[in-house]
């Protein structure tokens, strides 16, 4: 595996002092390319012969809010990624889905990566990305009630717990949904961690608006939280995951065999 530095300096995209952010780089591994913050942990990963597909099993998870809504209306909604990591989810909602999107990222190094490196495409009328800090982003009421499916992927570079896990900052995302609106979070680290995460979402969102999956093989654990609570038949729920896997190749089936509310 050959790791290789992203360099920003000549970019034109870093306007500002940023020596506290870690450095960005990627590695080749065969067929996939993975990026890293200056450590041996994935921040994300990409095929180089397929660059929208999504590789790991927890990103594919966090596409799991397209079970509560009718695929019809997809391309008519709005997604927004906190963490651009190597830009799978933003480019699978904006080329794949065709949905408007905007990923919000502090680090312009990782923007630089993904341009580069990771075939993310320009900027245009559907996808966007804010070069921000989500905590802060998130709480510009323009964002108030627009967003159907907000995905948080949010590690520093050592990925031992989520940057942004407050009961507060659950409240913040919350505001941001539409009442079809679902948040998908990816918890990767200890299980007490876990359990403290579900508390405070629990507490933002109301314990019956929170479904999981089963944790990865990997660790990664993916929690969803509705903006307004819903059980859909185990019926509805495997006629969506058809349609999905049809129209867009995502393991959904699987999903509704290894996800379920957490209050029952």
């Amino acid at each position: 595996m050959n790791f290789t530095q992203v360099s920003a300096d000549n970019s034109g995209i870093l306007k500002k002092h940023t020596h506290s952010l870690p450095e960005v780089n990627f590695s080749d591994d065969g067929p996939v390319r993975h990026l890293h913050l200056g450590t041996e942990w994935i921040q994300g990963s990409m095929y180089l012969d397929s660059p929208n597909t999504l590789v790991h099993e927890y990103i594919q998870r966090m596409m799991a809010w397209l079970l509560f809504v009718e695929p019809s209306s997809v391309k008519d909604r709005q997604a927004v990624q906190l963490g651009l990591g190597a830009g799978s989810l933003t480019k699978f909602c904006a080329k794949e889905l065709r949905m408007k999107t905007t990923a919000i990222e502090l680090n312009p190094q990782v923007l630089v990566a993904c341009r580069g490196w990771f075939k993310l495409p320009a900027e245009n009328a559907r996808m966007k990305i804010v070069l921000a800090d989500a905590a802060q982003e998130i709480q510009n009421p323009t964002w108030f009630g627009t967003v159907d499916a907000l995905q948080v992927d949010l590690y520093d570079h050592e990925a031992a717990a989520p940057v942004l896990d407050s009961l507060p900052f659950y409240n913040h995302c919350r505001r941001l949904l539409t009442p079809e609106g679902c948040m998908t979070v990816n918890l990767f680290g200890r299980a007490s961690s876990f359990a403290r995460s579900v508390e405070k979402m629990s507490a933002a969102f109301g314990k019956d608006a929170i479904w999981a999956f089963k944790p990865t093989r990997e660790g990664n654990t993916v929690v969803l939280a509705q903006h307004t609570p819903s059980r859909p038949k185990r019926e509805v729920l495997m006629a969506r995951a058809d349609q999905i896997e049809a129209q867009w190749g995502l393991p959904a089936s699987k999903w509704v065999r290894v996800f379920k509310p957490m209050l029952t």
